[in-house]
């Protein structure tokens, strides 16, 4: 959706410009939080716990199971240990997950830019 804006001086008086609207392209410290804590999550966590996993919880302690009640930062916890395991090659069923959860393009570049300088090996260590 594009804004109208009038020109306060100059232009063709009567005449609208468009602007595009801002978008958020910066994420909460919440948010930053679940990126932290995805990194240590496995891949298997993405998946659901099916029944005899279930029953084996049931029976020697329960497991701990990271996904989230919320269903943004759940997909945010997602997209986060798919980057943290595979850099920029995740599947694009998940980036189009990640955008459907209200997440837009440029949170999702920070996020796997932000993930991929914090993988590169750090020098004079």
């Amino acid at each position: 959706m594009a804004y109208l804006a009038f020109p306060e001086s100059g232009g063709i008086p009567g005449a609208a410009t468009v602007q595009a609207p801002q978008r958020d392209t910066t994420l909460s410290a919440l948010e930053w939080s679940i990126v932290a804590l995805a990194e240590r999550d496995r891949v298997a966590s993405l998946r659901t716990p099916g029944r005899v996993s279930r029953a084996m919880a049931t029976l020697f302690g329960g497991s701990h199971n990271p996904q989230l009640a919320d269903p943004r930062l759940e997909a945010l916890r997602r997209m986060a240990v798919l980057t943290w395991h595979y850099g920029y090659t995740v599947p694009s069923a998940a980036v189009k997950d990640f955008l459907a959860a209200g997440f837009t393009g440029d949170q999702y570049e920070l996020l796997v830019d932000s993930i991929a300088s914090a993988r590169r090996p750090r020098r004079g260590r």
